[in-house]
């Protein structure tokens, strides 16, 4: 349903339209489904609860886009303390982030202090951070910092988009930097000139770009693919891709979004596979809820059937 996508997409990014659904009393409500909470405490719950099913998890504390230093400063602060109760409880969780959060629109040099001080604090309490990719006019930017921060640390990983034309040379720069890579099909909406319109193909250039991480090429230093997605053809492919030609797991896992597809997220787990669960908290929902409910004609029943409920 390329249609209802693309209004949903217009509509995350719509002033008036989050105004009204994040004022409606059953909004919050129904978006519990794909956000843990408001509060670090309650994603620090949802976590212990996922990891007692031997599931891993990363947070994301939402918030996109900021206009000032302040803004900025604040989400980096959030970061901070939630690696600290990260440490506190011992919870073995990562963190993911966006650097439009971190000032990116601001200037390159507040976002890259920002991140780097995330990412120190991760490397100290032994965990890794991983820098989420937004939209295509960020996309050489953000790789920018990723590699400037890579020289610096080992504990910063980086997202890939397939639907765009440019990430089979992005991929194989980052198999090269032995890069710790997740690998989604990309949630914005992208102008045929950056991106596949069709389906069908950003699904083959998956594929395609998951075997480049695959091949023993690919591990020679240690490069390691993180493979996001809930399309169970994706998810059996790789899984008898990698059973047939005896890939290690270890060099490998598999991530889905908090509240799509429980029970095949139970099952991998189950079957030994690293389960890693992207788990959003924060008040600054709206624009991800959108994305999801652009994602999957379900997610929208889902959202309708809660509406009329009592």
């Amino acid at each position: 349903m390329p249609i209802l996508r693309d209004v949903f997409l217009a509509l995350s990014t719509n002033t008036l339209m989050r105004n009204f659904v994040v004022g409606f009393p059953l909004s919050r409500r129904v978006s519990r489904r794909f956000v843990a909470g408001e509060t670090l405490e309650e994603a620090i719950d949802v976590v212990k609860k996922l990891n007692a099913q031997n599931i891993q998890v990363t947070f994301d504390q939402l918030g996109e886009s900021v206009t000032n230093e302040t803004e900025a400063r604040a989400a980096k602060d959030g970061y901070l303390r939630a690696l600290d109760a990260i440490a506190a409880t011992q919870t073995p969780t990562q963190v993911s982030l966006k650097l439009s959060q971190m000032g990116l629109d601001l200037s390159a040099d507040v976002c890259l202090d920002n991140v780097r001080q995330i990412v120190g604090k991760a490397k100290q309490i032994g965990t890794m951070v991983t820098i989420d990719m937004e939209d295509s006019k960020y996309t050489q930017a953000t790789l920018n910092i990723f590699k400037t921060l890579r020289e610096e640390f080992d504990n910063v990983g980086i997202v890939i988009q397939a639907y765009l034309y440019r990430s089979e040379e992005d991929v194989k720069a980052l198999i090269g930097m032995d890069a710790t890579v997740r690998l989604c099909k990309g949630a914005y909406k992208e102008p045929a000139e950056v991106a596949f319109p069709q389906k069908k193909d950003v699904d083959a250039n998956y594929i395609k770009l998951a075997q480049m991480f695959l091949q023993p090429n690919g591990a020679s230093g240690g490069a390691y693919l993180q493979i996001a997605s809930h399309d169970e053809k994706i998810i059996r492919w790789a899984r008898h891709y990698t059973a047939e030609r005896k890939i290690d797991r270890t060099r490998f896992e598999f991530q889905m979004l908090y509240g799509i597809r429980n029970d095949l997220q139970r099952q991998l787990a189950a079957n030994g596979y690293t389960m890693r669960v992207y788990v959003p908290y924060g008040t600054h929902w709206y624009p991800y809820f959108m994305r999801r409910l652009a994602e999957r004609p379900a997610n929208v029943v889902f959202l309708v059937s809660n509406l009329f409920k009592s």
